[in-house]
């Protein structure tokens, strides 16, 4: 035994002991987080990948019917772009974020191992879209008499008409893929995805050349491959699904799809009221520099940003889709703490990507435009905005990450009165007083909306994740899963 003697020198070195202790613990740390983090990149990923690749061969497919529409005439391709981008692209926007409520059920579902309701659930989106596809029939019969009341040429007016009537059959497709996505993405099952994706993409190609070359189909071709593509990556998702694909959450065809309608319809609309205000943002940005003086130089700049800005987003909404699964399946297995890893390790490598891209714009500011175009006042114009566009990526590398934490969470009537306030009352105001105002032009009316809107949002929407309480949303989760579950189909 020591003696008292040394007493005092072994008090002295208490401090160092304890000290030494804290610094082990901490190494300890380190080293469990860096296999945690690899981990759950790894779950990450699983989803974000092939979410990526799928919405590339999607957006491909719209490349690739504007560049044959456009051999046939500027006028056939005017229409299949306003047709596509503006009637098919309100629903798409619309649809999409109201398949986006799966996100939420499917996925704490999922987490809480009730596996047969995932199947309910989509049968239950299913219903919900397609009555809301039914609704928004009119926008595509309508749609030449509209476009002419807004000023359209009626030449232009009355065939993107036409292609809009011969696009309906897509139409109803989003209703059956867009649910059938999230259902595949909330058990990790992502692989069919992107090889469905991929067989589309191939059909779209062989399709396309031979009605619009080979048979001389015209523009009404070029709308007719799109229903072909889009149908067989809906067949494609709904085959494996329903024969053999998931055996574990898809039971059939059930009765129960119709009931608790009301409930999945006020979610539905909440999800796709948040990601329909954020998709229509940019688009709004589009038509405000039409109106500009001498606005054409403006909108071609404006319009190659807008193009790379769309190229690079491919990502930051794979990580929305892959966050919301990924916290979603860690609230619904009780999870908290679980949740709030997977949204820090979402947002770091989100926005490690984001910087990549930003600095790559930032370093290729004055080469970037020749990509589209040889014009001079162009390129210089696109120099110009090049920080901006620098910007926005980088801003977008966050805010679809913490828009994935908040459908994951069930956040999504909440989430869409802050993209009403933070972007139709704050971002578009200041937009219009920095271009016209302040005669600012189109840098002015984008920075505006960046910085009033987008950054605004993100704000609040950081703020909201930090002050999360993780455990009290796990419990949120498990009360929504008691709710929805009919408990005589739980399966623990």
């Amino acid at each position: 035994m020591p003696s008292k003697e040394d007493s005092p020198l072994r008090e002295a070195n208490l401090p160092l002991l304890e000290h030494h202790s804290l610094t082990d613990e901490r190494d300890e740390l380190d080293q469990k987080l860096l296999p945690r983090f690899w981990i759950e990149s790894k779950k990450l990923w699983h989803i974000v990948g092939p979410s990526i690749f799928s919405r590339i061969a999607s957006y491909s497919m719209l490349v690739i019917t504007q560049a044959f529409a456009g051999r046939l005439g500027d006028l056939e391709l005017a229409a299949i772009s306003i047709a596509h981008n503006v009637v098919v692209g309100f629903d798409f926007g619309l649809l999409l974020g109201m398949a986006s409520a799966l996100e939420t059920l499917c996925g704490q579902a999922f987490g809480a191992k009730k596996y047969y309701m995932l199947g309910v659930y989509l049968q239950r989106s299913w219903i919900v879209l397609f009555i809301c596809c039914i609704l928004l029939l009119p926008l595509y019969l309508f749609a030449s008499p509209v476009l002419k009341l807004l000023g359209q040429p009626d030449d232009l007016a009355e065939l993107t008409g036409t292609v809009s009537m011969w696009l309906i059959p897509v139409h109803f497709a989003f209703a059956f893929q867009f649910p059938l996505q999230r259902f595949l993405q909330c058990q990790l099952k992502t692989a069919p995805i992107a090889w469905v994706s991929l067989v589309a993409l191939l059909v779209h190609v062989f399709v396309i050349w031979l009605f619009v070359l080979k048979l001389e189909f015209g523009v009404i071709g070029a709308a007719v491959t799109i229903n072909i593509s889009w149908w067989v990556f809906t067949l494609g998702l709904f085959g494996y699904s329903v024969w053999g694909g998931c055996p574990q959450t898809w039971a059939g065809f059930s009765v129960e799809a119709f009931s608790g309608l009301w409930e999945f319809v006020k979610l539905s609309a909440a999800s796709g009221v948040m990601l329909c205000l954020e998709s229509w943002y940019y688009k709004v940005l589009v038509v405000m520099t039409g109106n500009l003086e001498n606005a054409e130089i403006a909108v071609d700049a404006l319009s190659i940003c807008m193009t790379i800005n769309t190229l690079e987003m491919m990502i930051p909404l794979a990580f929305l889709a892959a966050t919301g699964v990924r916290v979603a399946n860690e609230l619904g297995a009780g999870n908290g703490k679980g949740a709030k890893f997977a949204t820090i390790v979402s947002v770091v490598t989100s926005v490690i990507i984001g910087l990549f891209f930003s600095m790559l714009i930032l370093i290729l500011h004055d080469k970037i435009g020749y990509i589209f175009s040889n014009s001079k006042s162009v390129l210089d114009e696109v120099n110009n905005l090049s920080l901006l566009l620098a910007f926005t990526i980088l801003l977008n590398s966050v805010q679809p990450v913490l828009s994935g934490v908040a459908v994951g969470s069930g956040w999504q009537s909440y989430v869409a009165y802050i993209n009403l306030g933070c972007y139709y009352i704050i971002g578009l105001p200041l937009g219009i007083l920095m271009g016209w105002v302040f005669k600012l032009g189109v840098m002015g009316i984008w920075a505006g909306m960046i910085f009033g809107g987008t950054a605004t949002q993100t704000l609040i929407l950081s703020i909201i994740t930090l002050r999360c309480d993780w455990e009290k949303e796990a419990e949120s989760a498990k009360l929504r899963m008691t709710k929805w579950t009919n408990p005589k189909h739980e399966l623990n």
